[in-house]
């Protein structure tokens, strides 16, 4: 297999696609909001040191030590560039169930959720930007698509930070009507993703193809060194057993839909970017499902576990 095939893959994805994704992850967005309260931002200036350590380890050392990766494994630079993107990215909201499986602190997911996706709106562009930018093989693609980190930022607004606000305002004023329609809205909204995900990979399966095998691997050893990340963070920091767990699942998971949006709105589709972000997210389900079953058969004391529930899901008990 040719190294340099994920440089010369487009992804076919035509204008009613992409509009069909921007509006599907606008949409989840907006299903992961009914879930979320100002109760959660408060949170975070009640008991800051978790949730300052978590959001640490996220938007700063994550996209850090995914550049670092980049530079030592030398992939091609459209994978490079695909891994830095994911690195920027936020958590992903399945997080929160995956922190209750492990038996961590769903309160704290939910909040390092609930933040990093409202700082996404400045810190994914500036991050991309950034560490795009100070790697040698990467820098040049970011030059040639003109990639202007204002249009990331006004992107990303609309796509994560307007729904993320409409979400939490519909909760707040009609919480009867949330909560009737916020199970049915999230399953729906992902049935759509997945299904406006798979009808692209089939129109792109011969490109899918051609370089998964190059991928597979550098996506799991990224994935791994984010949950490293985010556990090593929680355990230096001294931090209570179940609020690492909870800050090395929500790490280790990212808003790869969102990485999807930008690479398709922004680099036309470039394969490596592309199946990177697309393969995360599926990887990052079965490695966050095989670390929770782990941590949920080596239950903490009754003292330590977490007494919020995720949503949807009824609450642990003491």
């Amino acid at each position: 297999m040719d190294p340099a095939a994920a440089d010369q893959v487009r992804l076919s994805f035509d204008a009613d696609r992409l509009l069909a994704l921007n509006v599907a992850i606008g949409l989840l967005m907006f299903g992961m909001a009914l879930d979320v309260r100002v109760a959660d931002f408060r949170r975070v200036l009640r008991a800051p040191r978790a949730p300052l350590f978590g959001i640490l380890a996220q938007v700063v050392l994550l996209p850090f030590a995914s550049y670092l990766l980049t530079l030592v494994l030398r992939p091609e630079p459209s994978i490079a560039l695909g891994m830095i993107l994911v690195g920027a990215c936020p958590g992903g909201n399945v997080s929160n169930l995956m922190t209750y499986l492990a038996g961590g602190n769903v309160a704290l997911s939910v909040s390092m959720t609930a933040v990093t996706t409202a700082l996404a709106v400045v810190s994914t562009p500036a991050n991309l930007a950034l560490w795009g930018g100070l790697n040698p093989a990467t820098a040049p693609i970011l030059r040639s698509v003109r990639l202007e980190p204002l249009d990331v930022f006004t992107t990303v607004v609309l796509i994560l930070g307007v729904p993320l606000a409409a979400g939490m305002a519909v909760a707040h004023a009609h919480p009867r009507l949330a909560e009737r329609v916020r199970g049915f809205f999230k399953a729906a909204s992902v049935a759509v993703f997945g299904a406006i995900v798979l009808l692209a990979l089939r129109a792109n399966w011969a490109a899918f193809l051609q370089v998964i095998g190059l991928i597979a691997g550098v996506v799991a050893l990224h994935n791994g060194l984010a949950l490293l990340i985010g556990y090593a963070t929680g355990r230096l920091a001294g931090l209570a057993p179940r609020d690492v767990r909870a800050i090395t699942i929500e790490v280790g998971i990212q808003n790869s839909g969102l990485g999807l949006v930008l690479i398709f709105n922004f680099f036309a589709g470039l394969g490596g970017m592309a199946i990177v972000a697309a393969w995360w997210g599926v990887w990052h389900i079965v490695s966050g499902l095989l670390l929770a079953g782990f941590w949920s058969r080596r239950p903490l004391a009754a003292a330590g576990l977490a007494t919020v529930a995720a949503p949807g899901v009824p609450a642990a008990g003491v």
